[in-house]
C-alpha cells in the first residue's frame, strides 16, 4: 500500500478548511444567515488551518509533518469553540463574549436611544442557526462535528505515516 505524501495531506487539510469557510460565508451571503460573535470567532481556526496546510505542503517532510501537528492543535481549538457555542445554544452556560448579549440602550429621549443602538444588529449567540431545514444540527454543532472528523482523519494519517516511515 502506497502511503499518502505529507504534501497531499497538507493540501487536503487546506481544502477542508476552505470548505468550512466557504460554507460559513456562503450561508451568510446566499442564505442570509446572520452570524453571531461566536460564529465569527469559530472561523479563525479554519483560517489558520488553511494557511498552515498551504505552508506544510511546501515544506520538506519533517517540517511539514510538524506543521500538520500544529494543525491538530488548531483543529482541537476549533472543536472546543464549537462545543462552547453548542453549550451556549443549549443554555448550558452563558457566552463568554459580551457581544453575544442584547445591546444596552441608553438615553432618555427617543433620539438618544436610537443613537445608542448598534449600527448593525447583533445576533444572540444562544439563538442557533440551521443550515439544513429539518436537520436538528445548528451551524455550531456542524462545526464541532466537522472539526472532530478532520481532526481524527489528520491524527490517523500522522500516526499511520509515522509507523510506515520507521
Amino acid at each position: 500500500m502506497q502511503r499518502l505524501d505529507h504534501r497531499w495531506a497538507a493540501l487536503l487539510v487546506a481544502l477542508a478548511a476552505a470548505i468550512a469557510l466557504i460554507v460559513a460565508h456562503g450561508s451568510e451571503r446566499l442564505l442570509d444567515l446572520v452570524p453571531c460573535a461566536l460564529c465569527l470567532v469559530e472561523r479563525w481556526p479554519w483560517r489558520i488551518a488553511f494557511l498552515l496546510g498551504i505552508l506544510a505542503a511546501f515544506l520538506p517532510r519533517p517540517a511539514g509533518r510538524a506543521v500538520l501537528g500544529v494543525v491538530l492543535l488548531v483543529l482541537a481549538v476549533s472543536a472546543g469553540l464549537g462545543a462552547l457555542h453548542v453549550g451556549v445554544e443549549q443554555h448550558f452556560w452563558p457566552s463568554p463574549l459580551p457581544e453575544c448579549a442584547a445591546p444596552e440602550l441608553h438615553g432618555h429621549t427617543l433620539a438618544q436611544i436610537l443613537a445608542s443602538m448598534p449600527a448593525r444588529p447583533n445576533k444572540p449567540c444562544d439563538a442557533p442557526s440551521y443550515l439544513v431545514p429539518g436537520l436538528p444540527l445548528s451551524m455550531a454543532a456542524m462545526n464541532l462535528l466537522y472539526s472532530l472528523v478532520i481532526l481524527a482523519l489528520l491524527a490517523s494519517y500522522l500516526t499511520r505515516s509515522r509507523r510506515v516511515s520507521r
